[in-house]
């Protein structure tokens, strides 16, 4: 049989987890619930990896294909008896969709053991994976983060500390990260100099916790402290906790992820200091300044289009409605069923609720468009459903370069801004009238920090190899 993977709209990254608990407590179950609350960052694998700080430090671990609560029950769970661990969701942006290369990733050297979970994406991978080969490296998997492991590992060798070879190995590695580095008895958090990728830090007793969102952290019982700062090498060990700024970079030169706000992090997420509910509501406020339009419903795609359409209603006055159901037993990416079989994707993942749109003109709010087949087919079928007009409002810009940095933004020849027009997506898809984003009103997401929008712009915080 031959099964596709559908995937509705853009590609995630990854999450990562990390927990140290002073006291000799088992840590896998805290590392579970938290990968449970980063589930939306990645469904593709997931896996745990802990160690025993206090016993012989042998790091136990389990990965594989799936979602958390598929690849872990109790029983594999207390068999991950440790003090110290890692957690990984991965939705792969390098390597494909393989068993091996789940992570987190655990390298046994001469120095003892190293664990790393990794977000993001290096833009000099190949450069490095060639002069590691050279070198007599065998690599078991085809990601970039194994890349990251092994510059560590040898830069250890020559290191005081393992801090110290993570700045080392820094000063080599080039993109977007965020990183749990485990040493036998050390939890280290790095983030890459630009801040793309999100990383903060959680308290719970005597458990220090590291976690791409602040929703991890409260989903475990933590306190959120702090985030790890742009360029930071932050370590956890029974002597406290040492931040090392040295890598740290002009704050002019910031570039966080806006599709962090757009879309990825969850609603209850908090990313250096900005609230992604409130960026949302910021947004769907700007379009409804932008693009006015005479409706009787503004709704929103599930789940990223939802809040920027509630912020569409405050501004507009036009009231808000839930015109569609979601299947919640869907992840972003599903198999499809065979060919013969007429259900498109969208439908077994959203329905739309006939009695809300009928003899309506709905203004629709979603969060992007990518190649465009998903947003046609939602605006059919609200059209089959009576809707008598869609407006289509976007949250962001239209896509008309890649991403190197992590986020699954396809290639120029399938980004359907790239070849058209505003005016002529607006005819592909059927929609009544079309809005993207303004580049100018992302600040307001954004909070007025630095950030990346190359993938909308061009404009990469650094050069990119060609």
């Amino acid at each position: 049989m031959d099964y596709d993977k559908v995937t509705t709209g853009m590609g995630e990254e990854c999450g990562v987890f990390g927990a140290y608990d002073m006291d000799g407590g088992d840590v896998a179950g805290s590392i579970y619930y938290g990968l449970f609350a980063l589930q939306h960052r990645g469904q593709e694998s997931c896996g745990i990896a802990v160690t025993d700080t206090f016993g012989e430090r042998k790091v136990h671990s389990k990965k594989g294909l799936g979602l958390v609560n598929e690849v872990f029950d109790e029983e594999s769970l207390a068999l991950l008896k440790g003090n110290l661990g890692a957690g990984h969701v991965r939705y792969s942006t390098t390597g494909g969709t393989r068993a091996e290369n789940a992570m987190p990733l655990v390298l046994n050297y001469v120095k003892g053991t190293l664990v790393i979970a990794h977000n993001g994406n290096l833009i000099n991978t190949a450069k490095l994976r060639q002069e590691l080969a050279y070198t007599g490296a065998i690599f078991q998997t085809t990601i970039d983060s194994e890349v990251i492991a092994y510059h560590i590992a040898r830069e250890r060798l020559k290191a005081r500390n393992a801090e110290g070879a993570v700045k080392n190995a820094m000063k080599k590695i080039e993109g977007g990260y965020a990183l749990v580095v485990n040493s036998p008895r050390k939890m280290i958090g790095v983030r890459d100099p630009f801040g793309l990728k999100p990383l903060c830090i959680g308290k719970r007793d005597h458990t220090w916790f590291l976690a791409s969102e602040s929703c991890a952290i409260a989903a475990v019982g933590g306190e959120f402290v702090r985030d790890v700062k742009s360029g930071e090498i932050v370590s956890f060990t029974k002597n406290g906790v040492v931040s090392d700024m040295s890598m740290a970079i002009d704050e002019k030169k910031h570039a966080r992820c806006i599709f962090e706000y757009i879309y990825f992090a969850r609603t209850d997420s908090t990313l250096d200091g900005v609230n992604v509910y409130h960026s949302r509501i910021l947004a769907g406020r700007a379009l409804a300044q932008s693009y006015p339009v005479d409706a009787d419903l503004v709704v929103g795609v599930p789940d990223s289009g939802i809040v920027a359409a509630k912020g569409y209603s405050e501004q507009s006055g036009i009231p808000f409605g839930m015109a569609f159901h979601k299947n919640s037993y869907v992840g972003r990416t599903f198999i499809k069923p065979k060919q013969s079989q007429r259900e498109s994707g969208v439908k077994i993942k959203l329905n739309v609720i006939e009695e809300v749109v009928r003899g309506k003109r709905i203004v629709m709010v979603d969060d992007s468009i990518v190649r465009g087949t998903t947003c046609a087919n939602i605006i059919k079928m609200l059209k089959k459903a009576g809707a008598v007009e869609v407006h289509v409002r976007i949250s962001s810009p239209p896509f008309l370069y890649p991403c190197y940095f992590g986020t699954d933004v396809p290639s120029n020849e399938q980004l359907i801004a790239h070849e058209h027009t505003t005016e002529e997506i607006r005819k592909m898809i059927g929609a009544d009238s079309l809005g993207y984003m303004e580049v100018g009103r992302l600040k307001e997401m954004a909070g007025g920090l630095g950030y990346c929008d190359a993938c909308f712009t061009g404009n990469y915080p650094m050069e990119i190899p060609l």
